[in-house]
């Protein structure tokens, strides 16, 4: 029972004032509990049932029911996040307040109603607001709540229960550098042309490298995320670059921008199922050709390729790249027998992975042996690789995941798949991060303007984002230097601890190497909710 809710305030809502358009109405939170339970509204509200759409019907009962399980220090964790400000902002437009403490009235309300034991719910808000009277316009309601879906509020948990006993950010470490500040040598950038005769490829590639250059350490392929370019991630290369690496930056003709300005124009498709295949390819040709360049006399990286040991680092649609490269089974048998089960389309990520259905074979294997470890950041992997193919991930891996990311949704992209990955592996979380956040602010376009919806927009970017890009460089240079004799040297970056201690008020960092049991409880009952979804629709 709500009313039951312990350390409630004194003085809390007892009815609530709804509006739509012209219409008000009164009502008690007894009748918001009864239309909870039974689906029904009363007989006075039919002059508002009348003006709603089904889909707006459907919406208001199941924002009632919802039960998310969120505990009280993950809500104020997030609640202090950039993103969960912003959630905040944004759920306070709903309400009309005669004063300026509607924020802090509904902070106080959803950190409460985080207390209850059956679980947070929007009538435990309700209940907990510390009004009397609570004046709701829907019409704004449903542009906010259409944007809070529960696999937002399970990410939170689940990014809350991987590191629940961290020590404090003023923990002591003795860190050897400051691995997010650039070394000292002098980057430069190199550009190739590269042509594969075979497979009639242009494949631009950018290669940055320093006097600090040396075989010692393994040559860095960077593979971009679909509709973008190389040099998505062009911080990221130069920090690397000034510590000694050799980057290679390629651009994938058949998915990159130039690819997409011309599907939007009708003048091609925007992804061909074929290029799941073509990207680990080009991947393994520029080895190739890096192998040759680094016999080739007179030139800046003669004898400073190390193309016997790669480290693919990839972004997005990349990192189901990088996952390939390293041994992931491409299954597009499996991603045809999900489909037929009806599976809902819930993110871009997901809807350009249903594409590899239409190749012609069960499984692909594009593994290239020379590849001895990557980094994923922000993944696609919930339908490519089926419910095997990421068993057969042959390297170290580490796998990023981004807390408000809507383009590849971390539960779903990221964090189910890491369980099924070998170790060694990493999990990085970045809560409040995005999808867009750990791009080279360069190539991120203004998102001044653009529309907030349940799959796009929000985008946390450019100085914003700025924190992440600072751990993402210290953590990424980590990684590789675990292939370098200095490998100890680096190996703090790579604890909960540094995690903990690089973290902000507005992005608090998590790394584990596995998923501890409590957290793995929420990833089963995401599963659990997606077979019942299932066995209703089919």
């Amino acid at each position: 029972m709500i009313g039951q809710l312990k350390t409630k305030p004194l003085q809390t809502v007892e009815t609530v004032v709804v509006r739509y358009g012209l219409f008000a109405e009164s009502i008690s939170i007894a009748e918001l509990e009864k239309i909870a339970q039974t689906g029904i509204f009363p007989h006075r509200f039919k002059s508002y049932t009348n003006q709603l759409s089904e889909s707006q019907r459907d919406l208001i009962l199941g924002a009632l029911k919802a039960k998310i399980p969120i505990n009280v220090a993950t809500m104020r964790n997030l609640l202090n996040t950039q993103i969960g400000t912003t959630i905040l902002e944004k759920l306070t437009t709903v309400i009309h307040q005669q004063d300026d403490g509607g924020t802090q009235a509904l902070r106080e309300s959803l950190i409460l109603s985080a207390r209850e034991p059956k679980g947070f719910s929007l009538l435990c808000v309700i209940a907990a607001y510390r009004n009397k009277d609570l004046d709701i316009d829907l019409s704004q309601a449903f542009k906010v709540f259409k944007n809070l879906n529960t696999a937002f509020w399970q990410t939170q948990q689940f990014m809350s229960a991987i590191a629940p006993q961290l020590a404090s950010r003023e923990t002591q470490l003795s860190l050897p550098m400051d691995a997010t500040q650039p070394s000292e040598g002098k980057v430069e950038e190199l550009i190739l042309n590269l042509f594969d005769r075979k497979r009639n490829r242009n494949l631009p590639v950018d290669i940055y490298y320093s006097n600090a250059a040396s075989s010692e350490k393994p040559v860095i392929v960077f593979t971009h995320g679909l509709g973008s370019k190389r040099t998505e991630l062009r911080y990221l290369a130069s920090h690397l670059a000034s510590y000694g690496f050799v980057v290679a930056a390629v651009e994938h003709p058949g998915s990159n921008e130039a690819n997409s300005s011309a599907a939007i124009e009708g003048k091609t498709r925007l992804l061909e199922p074929q290029e799941f295949l073509q990207r680990p390819q080009d991947i393994s040709f520029v080895i190739d050709e890096l192998e040759k360049l680094n016999k080739t006399l007179d030139n800046p990286l003669e004898g400073k390729l190390a193309t016997n040991k790669v480290m693919v680092v990839g972004y997005s649609f990349g990192g189901g790249t990088a996952l390939l490269t390293a041994g992931a089974r491409l299954q597009p048998q499996s991603i045809k027998r999900r489909c037929k089960e009806n599976l809902a389309s819930l993110s871009f990520g997901e809807g350009i992975q249903r594409v590899a259905q239409e190749l012609p074979e069960k499984s692909y294997q594009l593994r290239d042996k020379r590849v001895k470890s990557i980094v994923a950041l922000n993944p696609t992997s919930s339908l490519m690789f089926g419910e095997t193919g990421l068993e057969s991930v042959e390297v170290p891996t580490l796998v990023l995941a981004s807390s408000a990311d809507k383009t590849t949704p971390a539960l779903t992209e990221q964090i189910i798949g890491f369980r099924k990955i070998p170790s060694p592996k990493l999990l990085v979380g970045v809560i409040g991060a995005t999808h867009l956040s750990v791009k080279d602010p360069s190539v991120t376009i203004n998102q001044e303007g653009k529309l907030n919806t349940p799959l796009t927009g929000g985008e946390v970017i450019g100085s914003q984002a700025a924190d992440i890009r600072k751990f993402v460089k210290a953590i990424v240079l980590a990684f590789a230097a675990q292939m370098t004799p200095e490998a100890s040297k680096y190996e703090v970056f790579l604890t909960p601890d540094y995690a903990q201690y690089a973290s902000t008020e507005e992005f608090p960092f998590r790394l584990v190497r596995e998923i501890p049991a409590e957290a793995a409880t929420v990833i089963e009952e995401i599963k659990r909710n997606e077979s019942e979804h299932l066995s209703v629709i089919t």
